[in-house]
């Protein structure tokens, strides 16, 4: 099994094509996201439920074109957006004394994950309040300020496009590299002439099983380790963290490895594989959540979305990376994927041929 092993490991490391489709595609998408980081110069502020929209306050923000107003937002949601730093500041707007001599009491809930963009959005209420304040006030301030800042950690491009990224490459390299393997070696004979030898049946699936989680956590490492590194992703407990994330990613490897074994078999030639490994590969790129998140997709697709097994990886991978959780705290989404393990091996030992 061992050797095995380690013969396929040396011939994926000698493939030009295998270290292309492993490292290369995921680390492009990578280094172009991490080097856009966030160069949007509009800022996202929110306002409570209780702020009086009605104000010529809120309506002189509101038309200001630097700023983004966030809308249909739960209180919870905006304060989760608050401290990752996707939502700079949130304001209530309490009306003191009513137009024509307005006066408002205005605090500004910010934290310290909104850092880079803080200092953007007190210019930009400055300017406006000072404009006002020439308008109905021009020796004193339509606004009474406070100010509330909370700790929070900055939710960057980086930590919402990696995760998304090396579960795809786990996805794509465990069903088109495990079908396309398997249905070699089956046309070759080679696998009948394992078959042939002494070893078990179940060491030669391991032994090749083997050298493509090897082979996959090497590329995770150098994913994992370059964006840490070079764009600052998230790694919330450190060396702990990176190391849940591995298991992670071992995991849905496996899991994702069944998809493979499952065309290798149905495929007829080899033209046939591309086809049936795309069918499954490019839904769950699309609609697992790695470029958008699954809630920005309409109501009647989200179920779909939802059902997907690359979603759950995506999911937790995010979860432990950047909310500190670990993988007790993912059941939900280490019992989905385990729930489609068990289908897809049926299925794989159900169809599985040796020639």
């Amino acid at each position: 099994m061992f050797a095995i092993m380690k013969a396929s490991l040396r011939a994926m490391f000698r493939s030009p094509s295998a270290v292309v489709f492993t490292l290369g595609f995921p680390l492009v998408f990578i280094l172009v996201f991490g080097f856009i980081g966030t160069g949007s110069t509009t800022v996202p502020v929110g306002f409570t439920a209780t702020s009086d929209t009605s104000s010529v306050l809120y309506k002189a923000l509101q038309a200001n074109p630097a700023l983004k107003i966030i809308r249909n937002q739960s209180p919870v949601d905006m304060e989760a957006d608050m401290r990752k730093g996707r939502v700079t500041a949130i304001l209530d707007i309490t009306t003191l004394t009513p137009l024509p001599l307005p006066k408002y009491k205005v605090t500004v809930r910010t934290s310290t994950a909104g850092v880079d963009k803080i200092h953007l959005f007190w210019s930009v209420f400055n300017v406006t309040t000072s404009r006002m304040d020439d308008r109905f006030y021009p020796r004193a301030s339509i606004a009474d300020v406070h100010t509330d800042t909370v700790p929070g950690r900055r939710y960057t491009t980086i930590d919402f496009i990696l995760p998304g990224m090396l579960a795809f490459s786990l996805l794509s390299a465990a069903v088109f590299g495990t079908a396309f393997l398997f249905f070699s070696l089956r046309q070759t004979l080679v696998l009948k002439r394992f078959f042939a030898t002494p070893i078990r049946r179940s060491y030669i699936v391991l032994g090749e099983g083997l050298s493509r989680m090897l082979f996959q956590l090497f590329g995770s490492i150098v994913i994992i380790g370059l964006g840490h590194f070079a764009f600052g992703f998230t790694l919330v407990h450190g060396f702990s963290t990176f190391l849940e994330m591995l298991v992670l990613c071992v995991f849905g490897l496996i899991i994702f490895m069944g998809f493979g074994f499952v065309i290798s078999s149905l495929a007829k030639n080899e033209s046939t594989i591309p086809p049936l490994a795309n069918l499954i590969t490019m839904p769950q790129f699309l609609l697992a959540g790695i470029f958008v998140n699954v809630d920005a997709f309409p109501a009647w697709l989200q179920p779909i979305c939802r059902a997907l097994p690359l979603t759950y990886l995506v999911d937790a991978l995010r979860k432990v990376a950047f909310e500190g959780q670990h993988l007790w705290n993912v059941g939900l989404e280490i019992g989905v994927l385990t729930l489609w393990g068990i289908a897809v091996y049926a299925v794989a030992v159900k169809v599985f041929k040796w020639e």
